[in-house]
């Protein structure tokens, strides 16, 4: 890279997102790596990644206070096998190196900003739920409500409409817990922060939310359709719990500085997001398509990643064809593998 970023970016930029179009090439993570650095230096102080945020908490806490280790918040801190890769071991290491010294208020901070589900597997609401009606100190059995773990977490319970306890007498129960856990803890905000913290307090609501969300993914799970369109569904449902947590992320930020976003390309671009399945384009709103809008004038930005060098660095892009969907950009990155 040739130019800096932050040459590019407006100035009233508070979310920069920077898509890859594989999570198999590490050349993506060094990348990232070497522009979060630069934006630290142009006042940025938080990165968002394609990782449970829940797990996340784990992450931010080691990053920013020395909580835990850096072995353990890899295996436990990040979700779909993001932790065994080297360009985020070295991030996690460099961010804890950076913060050792430094006040809280310019430490930086880890986020995760997806759901907690994997590729076919989206696990029981409980433990969630159960984390901010401890923290509420209600008495209420979750657990009878929720009953076998297992039933929510086994892949048939993604995979078969029929199959899912989402649409069940048990979950619509749920659903309106989690909803009124949510009203009650904000209601009861300022003696809750009085006696505990607003941190214990944003972590309660991040577990709830959490919880809310999986009921909703699970929900469209039961939802008997034809194949493309449950996967639709599915997807669009994990990216709007994205882009609801990337919403969030930015209100806790704003005051310290920007935030730096990393995921695949499908999840940040501004335009609809494409997968091809059998001879059916399957479509549906990424995250970056509804904060964009949501945002609106320069606040998003978005750099696509794509396989390549271009002479000059940066650049602006035409929109260009990445699997599983076609990109449109802001701008063009193209990185090499080899470099």
């Amino acid at each position: 890279m040739t130019q800096e970023i932050r040459e590019f970016l407006p100035p009233s930029c508070g979310l920069m997102a920077f898509g890859e179009p594989t999570h198999q090439e590490p050349a993506f993570g060094r990348a990232r790596n070497d522009l979060f650095a630069q934006l630290v230096e142009h006042g940025f102080r938080s990165i968002a990644l394609e990782t449970d945020r829940v797990a996340a908490l784990a992450v931010d806490a080691f990053v920013r206070e020395g909580v835990g280790s850096l072995e353990g918040v890899l295996r436990d801190g990040f979700t779909h096998g993001f932790g065994a890769q080297e360009p985020n071991r070295r991030l996690v290491a460099w961010m804890r190196e950076h913060n050792r010294n430094r006040p809280p208020r310019e430490r930086l901070a880890f986020h995760g900003f997806d759901a907690p589900t994997e590729n076919t597997t989206a696990p029981s609401p409980r433990p969630y739920l159960e984390h901010a009606r401890d923290y509420l100190g209600i008495d209420l059995d979750v657990a009878a409500l929720v009953g076998d773990d297992e039933r929510w977490s086994r892949e048939e319970a993604v995979l078969d409409a029929a199959m899912s306890p989402g649409a069940s007498a048990e979950a619509d129960r749920l659903r309106a817990v989690a909803d009124d856990l949510l009203g009650v803890l904000h209601a009861r905000a300022a003696e809750l922060i009085a006696a505990t913290s607003r941190e214990e307090w944003v972590r309660a609501r991040t577990h709830l939310t959490a919880g809310a969300g999986l009921l909703r993914y699970h929900r469209q799970a039961a939802r008997p359709m034809e194949p493309s369109e449950r996967l639709a569904g599915l997807l669009g449902t994990r990216d709007e719990i994205m882009a609801r947590n990337l919403l969030d992320i930015r209100g806790l930020e704003a005051g310290r500085g920007g935030t730096f976003v990393f995921a695949h390309n499908g999840h940040l671009q501004r335009n609809p997001s494409v997968w091809r399945m059998g001879e059916k384009d399957v479509t549906w709103n990424g995250a970056g398509r509804i904060v964009a809008a949501l945002v609106g004038g320069e606040e998003y930005f978005f750099v696509a990643g794509g396989l390549g060098r271009r002479p000059g660095g940066w650049a602006p892009a035409e929109p260009v064809e990445e699997e599983p969907s076609p990109v449109e950009a802001d701008l063009l990155l193209e990185v090499d593998a080899e470099g």
